[in-house]
């Protein structure tokens, strides 16, 4: 048996409260060199003879490792436990707090030998929102998506032709009231979720170089205007997040201008990293203009970073934060570069957005694993690029395997505790990244088993809009094209709704139950989802066609009991 391989870590995504009597743990090996795992527990206070003992399930193979995984009981809400391991050499270990020993009878009976859950406390279980395990997300980018006001429209915009190849600095009119035009249209595909990109006052498009966030940029409307798009939205079962940009200020903002003006002498001096003075000219060291006298997102001139380790910029930033909680009833922020704000900033962040709305969604956008962010008192989850680029990376691109797909994303769900996963936000495609039709070379059959792909795992989907019409584009500003409203009801539109309204009618299963993946003897990719119903989902990504006797529930290319390339079936017990 391989030793060093052995793995287990308490407190964490390997042991994790999941209500007061219950602590779910996992356990880790080197592939295919374990048999069985056994746990012994029982209460901290009760002897040893008093343990309890149950064999872990194996949830899943990763590249290089099993996975195990058991629900302790703890009735009197404090726990300890300590892994009997047993190799397929015949070889047995006890896997301690302390040490791994051979001597398996004196260590199960030795209290050192224990992992300790001290007290299973509720005010420290990661909790993700109920709602949110229920949602399906639609995010919109307010420019491009409808023109509803030609009063507020800006100077030089562009006729509205879903055919352009936007530039960086070109205006096509789109603004909430043509959002609000569309609230039926959104309800009729499905979606019960809005992700909007920024509102606030900007500089830009994209409106991610905020000048003011107390205010909605007059491109777009105003407050009372905002106000109506979110109660509509309520109303109609939608709940609404909006975009934060609290890493760094845009460069036409009053606190810049301020630095720009007067240097080290601005009151605003110290809400930036600024390195020397004066600040303008930039220099550019991309350009080889030298180190920039300030910091920003990336070499980006125009957004100068915000020193949220600044008292003065906590509260200024919190204050934006939870007026729009208050005062607009919003139920969620998506945190714009999130992983380069200190997390002292976000723990607070998280207790003033909470304590207004407790079931309030938080969500990072962080491109790389975020365990430290995801620990209850920060993010509830991320945008979740590590899992869904790897999905495109063999959908899409064939750099994976069928089988080095299943074990990548399976070691992914191992970073994560239950909750955490379920809080994941999943996108195949945004306002950052080129279309999912684009990334398939235009083949539509394979875009949309993609995302059904994507629809049947763990944590909240979102699709990006125009991808229920077919719409293509590259890498950015190309993804941003105006929304194509001739394609509604179309036979694409069609299967993205069938999609949508699959997931939410089987939601409990989705939103809370576990999963497993598999690649069959055949090749087809198995997604096994357990909760309320049993789920059992096939795709076919090779070449040739696979049969299968399986129920029809739901599907795309498969008929007559085979599933042809770029197909799926699902179906539910």
């Amino acid at each position: 048996m391989q030793l060093a391989a052995l793995k287990h870590r308490t407190e964490s995504e390997d042991s994790f409260v999941i209500d007061p009597k219950h602590v779910r743990v996992r356990f880790h090996s080197a592939k295919g060199d374990v048999e069985k795992v056994i746990v012994h527990y029982c209460d901290n206070y009760l002897p040893l003879k008093y343990a309890k003992t149950i064999e872990m399930d194996k949830i899943g193979e990763g590249q290089v490792e099993d996975h195990w995984g058991a629900t302790l009981e703890a009735p009197f809400h404090r726990l300890k436990y300590t892994f009997e391991v047993i190799g397929k050499d015949g070889t047995s270990v006890v896997y301690g707090d302390r040490a791994i020993s051979s001597d398996i009878e004196a260590t199960v009976n030795k209290d050192g030998s224990y992992f300790k859950i001290p007290y299973c406390h509720e005010i420290d279980m990661v909790k993700t929102p109920e709602w949110v395990k229920h949602t399906v997300w639609y995010q919109i980018f307010p420019e491009r998506f409808a023109n509803g006001d030609k009063s507020n429209d800006p100077k030089n915009v562009k006729p509205w032709n879903p055919s352009d190849h936007p530039g960086r600095e070109d205006y096509y009119g789109g603004d909430l009231q043509g959002v609000l035009d569309h609230l039926d249209y959104l309800k009729k595909l499905g979606v019960n979720g809005l992700y909007f990109c920024p509102i606030f006052k900007a500089g830009s498009n994209h409106k991610y170089d905020t000048i003011d966030y107390l205010q909605v940029d007059p491109e777009f409307g105003d407050k009372d205007l905002f106000a109506k798009v979110v109660n509509e939205a309520h109303a109609r079962g939608m709940k609404v997040m909006l975009d934060a940009v609290f890493n760094h200020l845009g460069d036409k903002s009053m606190q810049w201008q301020d630095v720009v003006k007067n240097g080290p002498s601005s009151r605003f001096a110290n809400w930036f990293h600024i390195n020397k003075y004066p600040v303008e000219p930039y220099h550019d060291p991309l350009k080889g203009e030298g180190d920039p006298q300030f910091d920003t997102f990336a070499f980006e001139k125009h957004m100068p970073k915000l020193n949220t380790a600044n008292p003065e910029v906590q509260d200024f930033l919190l204050e934006i934060a939870t007026y729009w909680v208050k005062y607009f009833d919003i139920d969620a922020w998506r945190l714009d570069v999130a992983n380069e704000v200190d997390h002292h900033f976000w723990k607070k962040f998280h207790k003033a957005v909470t304590d207004i709305k407790p079931d309030f969604y938080v969500v990072g956008e962080i491109w790389h694993s975020a365990r430290p962010w995801l620990n209850g008192d920060e993010f509830t989850g991320v945008m979740n690029y590590p899992y869904t680029l790897q999905i495109e990376d063999h959908f899409f691109k064939n750099k994976l395997t069928a089988t080095q797909l299943t074990r990548r994303l399976t070691d992914q769900l191992m970073k994560y505790r239950d909750e955490t996963n379920a809080g994941m936000m999943n996108m195949l495609d945004s306002h950052d990244t080129a279309r999912i039709l684009t990334v398939a070379n235009g083949d539509q059959d394979l875009a949309l088993q993609a995302l059904a792909f994507e629809f049947m795992q763990k944590g909240s989907p979102c699709i990006y809009y125009g991808t229920e019409m077919g719409m293509s584009g590259g890498n950015d500003p190309d993804c941003r094209k105006p929304m194509d409203w001739s394609k509604e009801d179309g036979p694409v539109w069609q299967r993205v709704h069938s999609l949508i309204e699959f997931r939410l009618k089987h939601d409990e299963t989705f939103g809370k139950g576990q999963i497993k993946l598999y690649v069959t003897e055949d090749g087809l990719i198995e997604v096994d989802r357990a909760g309320k119903e049993q789920i059992h989902a096939y795709f076919n990504t090779t070449k040739k066609n696979v049969k299968i006797s399986c129920e029809n529930t739901f599907s795309q290319n498969y008929e007559n009991g085979e599933l042809a390339p770029k197909g799926f079936v699902v179906e539910v017990r």
